[in-house]
């Protein structure tokens, strides 16, 4: 069947899920961004810092845990309303603090909220995409976490000096209210849809698909296309946890960029990561396009994404501070195209009713990951005061985690269900 004859409404799900991406990241990158003013101003530590970064990533394992379940029973539809509805009221929420401990609070109801977003979107492209489209649909609205990535600090830092930093968490908080109700007004299931046309409706169930029956947990535990996610998250999450929670204070102590000043080589980083999304994403889909087999298509271009994280290792040591921005944005390029790709394993492998469940699980792997390195990175700058072996760890992972990915599942073969 012709793509031209069978119209696009599926894209217009694909950028609710982009903006819905977009504004996630534009809620929990706030404080990235005014973390060298809050620090002077709350009066909190290296140490201290770490633990509210670490907060929000314990309460986002925690809710990727539950997370995925809930949207596997009640649907995207509710499952993304509810966690949007959540995040909203707590992202407001950081206005009303004025403590490293309120930020804490405010942090860990955040990333609950937020960890509904990753596993109702994979499962929404699940859903309204057929296989062969699904990496390009992944990589667009992926490429929201980097868009949220930009806007924030261009739009923070003049919030915070006109208005006072607490506006910033309010304005952002509004932002997802507004989409909340554009989500619940638009959003339905494929043969719910009354505007989508029978064509589209064929073209998007053209996969075969095993029946809907549910998954017990325990029994994804058991196969080793679960782990492929899984580890894949664990260890290369940490890297765009770092990124996205220290790297505004590696540019001001380390190059001495004010609150203002921060904003273009944080705009660069995020531009070059939200084409790297997209490009991992299109590679894949064009080389399956081209009749290269899943395996060979995924793998190669995750090894091109691990290849090109690696001169990262370098970053803490260039003193021109444009230098270590271009290092930095190829890296983070290079870990959207990756995660695009990592992401899609999941409806590739397991059958669309246990996505979200899986999801959740690798989320809570990514979380877990991300809360070791927010830590460990507290105490190591305030001992040492050193990036280089966080820059060191960030260009090893992804070889590393490619290779334990090939172990697991040599060829990406889909899960054997019973």
């Amino acid at each position: 069947m012709s793509t031209r004859s069978t119209g696009g409404y599926r894209w217009r799900v694909c950028a609710l899920l982009f903006c819905a991406t977009t504004i996630n990241y534009v809620d929990r990158q706030v404080l990235g961004v005014l973390a060298p003013q809050l620090q002077s101003i709350i009066g909190w530590n290296e140490i201290q810092y770490g633990y509210i970064v670490t907060a929000f990533q314990a309460a986002y394992a925690l809710g990727l845990l539950v997370v995925g379940r809930f949207i596997d029973r009640f649907g995207t539809r509710i499952g993304y309303a509810v966690a949007i509805g959540l995040w909203s009221l707590a992202a407001m929420g950081h206005a009303l603090v004025h403590t490293a401990w309120g930020f804490g609070v405010a942090r860990f109801l955040l990333g609950l909220g937020e960890s509904g977003n990753f596993p109702a979107a994979v499962k929404t492209v699940s859903e309204w995409f057929p296989r062969r489209e699904r990496t390009l649909a992944t990589g667009i609205f992926n490429s929201g976490s980097n868009v949220g990535a930009i806007l924030a600090p261009l739009m923070v830092p003049w919030i915070a000096v006109t208005l006072g930093w607490r506006f910033a968490f309010v304005f952002t908080g509004i932002f997802s209210s507004a989409w909340l109700v554009g989500w619940l007004t638009i959003y339905r299931r494929p043969r719910e849809h009354r505007r989508l046309s029978g064509e589209e409706l064929a073209w998007i169930e053209s996969d075969p698909e095993a029946p809907a029956v549910g998954i017990p947990t325990a029994q994804l535990l058991r196969l080793p296309q679960t782990w492929v996610f899984v580890m894949g998250k664990f260890i290369t999450d940490p890297v765009w946890w770092f990124l996205l929670f220290w790297l505004p204070k590696f540019l001001n102590s380390e190059h001495g960029l004010s609150l203002v000043a921060l904003g273009p080589p944080l705009v660069a980083i995020y531009v070059m990561a939200d084409a790297g999304s997209i490009a991992g994403g299109w590679l894949a889909s064009m080389l399956l396009k081209r009749g290269w087999s899943l395996n060979r298509a995924r793998k190669t271009t995750m090894l091109i994404c691990a290849i090109m994280a690696t001169p990262i290792i370098f970053a803490a040591n260039v003193r021109n501070v444009w230098g270590a921005v271009a290092l930095l944005g190829i890296a983070a390029a290079a870990h959207q195209g990756w995660s695009a790709n990592l992401f899609t394993l999941v409806p590739d492998l397991f059958p669309r009713q246990a996505v979200a469940s899986v999801v959740g699980m690798g989320g809570f792997g990514g979380a877990l990951g991300g809360m070791l390195i927010s830590t460990f990175t507290g105490f190591l700058l305030q001992l040492t005061g050193s990036y280089v072996p966080v820059f060191v760890l960030a260009g090893s992972t992804y070889l590393i985690a490619l290779g334990l990915i090939h172990i697991l599942s040599p060829k990406l073969e889909p899960a054997q269900l019973v």
